[in-house]
C-alpha cells in the first residue's frame, strides 16, 4: 500500500512560529540547525524590506504633502 502524502498548505500572510526544543544528542542535527537558521534570515531579510518600503512610502506622501 502507498503511503498518502499530506498536503502543506502555507499562506503568506501567516507567520510561521519557530520553536526550539532541546533533545542532548552527541553530534547536533545540522541540518536542522541550518534550516531553522535560514528560516530566521529570510524572515528578517522580509522584516526590513517591508520596513524599508514603508519608510521610503511615508517619505514619498510627505514630499507629495509639502509639494502642495
Amino acid at each position: 500500500m502507498a503511503k498518502q502524502q499530506r498536503k502543506v498548505v502555507r499562506s503568506r500572510d501567516r507567520q510561521r512560529r519557530i520553536s526550539v526544543r532541546a533533545v542532548r544528542r552527541e553530534q547536533p542535527d545540522v541540518r536542522k540547525l541550518s534550516r531553522a537558521l535560514l528560516q530566521y534570515a529570510v524572515e528578517q531579510a522580509a522584516a526590513e524590506a517591508a520596513a524599508q518600503a514603508d519608510h521610503e512610502r511615508r517619505a514619498a506622501e510627505a514630499r507629495e504633502h509639502d509639494g502642495d
